[in-house]
């Protein structure tokens, strides 16, 4: 038996082309995948032509397949693909467009930014999040405005990717949105500034109504590295919800906040192993000696992970002496 030949080697992809006007939807839809796995440098604009197909499987099919592509040309093709009548078709589009690396994607997807439609809409920012490309920002710090939840918290994610300095005021005022969901995405993209004003808007977030912003704002304060966050922090440590106290801890490490010291050993006795062990571990962070014969009363933790990281945190301080 002869040994398989892959498509690819194929000499002439027209039959191939060809069946995409077969009666059989499984049949077009089964071309769809031989045209997008034969590396043609055509095949893109095939399977943009044949998104008019009135199958919806050969149309999602398209969708998914575009995925395996890049460039200017996918991102039109998607972009046409996402405003399927079809959800299932619409999303295995928005799903291929934020694969998208090739920052020539851009282009064809900043007209649908501003789309009727509050999805494509947002799987459009989602797109250009991963693009990266200057220009995005214009239309994402509009998008700020947007009356639906998830285009902003997007455009929110665009703004956080580029990382410019001059979109603090912009972000900052995203800590007020309504929803907790925005302003809790709005303060993990502060994360990139190392300011003070970042740091202290940031901080303002540990007084959040919703639980969940409070603690991506312990978490984000450790990354801003700034020594205002210290004592925002220390109060954070007697929030109502443990895992606001953890990152609390955590941060406090990081930031080797050797005044907290007296505010985490308490967690050492705390009924939750997580805080138990979140505050060995940030003993160790910090590494002074003051924090040994907290550590060492501790050493027979009922919990192993508790343990390990007291003995770690010992380790770590006698081996700053």
């Amino acid at each position: 038996m002869p040994a398989f030949e892959p498509f690819e080697q194929f000499d002439d992809i027209e039959d191939v082309v060809e069946q995409l006007n077969d009666p059989d939807p499984n049949t077009r839809r089964v071309a769809v995948i031989n045209i997008a796995d034969s590396a043609d440098p055509l095949a893109v604009g095939y399977l943009r032509d044949a998104l008019a197909d009135d199958a919806t499987e050969v149309r999602l099919q398209i969708a998914l397949a575009l995925g395996e592509f890049d460039g200017a040309e996918t991102a039109s093709a998607l972009a046409v693909a996402v405003t399927d009548a079809d959800n299932g078709v619409a999303q295995a589009a928005a799903d291929s467009m934020a694969e998208l690396k090739d920052p020539s994607a851009a282009d064809p997807i900043f007209p649908i930014v501003t789309h009727e439609s509050a999805f494509v809409r947002e799987a459009a920012l989602r797109a250009l999040k991963e693009l990266r490309r200057p220009d995005c920002l214009k239309p994402a710090l509009e998008a700020f405005a947007d009356p639906e939840i998830g285009v902003r918290v997007q455009a929110i994610g665009v703004v956080g990717y580029l990382q410019s300095e001059e979109t603090l005021p912009a972000l900052i005022s995203m800590l007020k949105d309504r929803e907790a969901i925005v302003r809790r995405t709005a303060t993990g993209a502060l994360g990139f500034s190392a300011t003070n004003t970042a740091a202290e808007a940031v901080a303002s977030a540990l007084t959040d109504k919703d639980w969940q912003v409070r603690e991506v704002a312990a978490e984000t304060l450790s990354k801003i590295k700034s020594s205002t966050a210290v004592e925002p922090l220390r109060s954070a440590i007697n929030d109502d919800y443990w895992q606001v106290r953890q990152k609390a801890i955590r941060s406090l490490g990081k930031l080797n906040a050797k005044e907290a010291i007296q505010d985490i050993t308490p967690s050492l006795d705390h009924d939750i192993s997580n805080l138990r062990k979140e505050a060995a571990a940030a003993l160790g962070e910090i590494a002074d000696p003051s924090a040994i014969s907290a550590l060492e009363k501790h050493i027979e933790d009922p919990d192993p992970d508790v343990r390990k990281n007291i003995r770690w945190a010992l380790g770590q301080i006698r081996a700053s002496l």
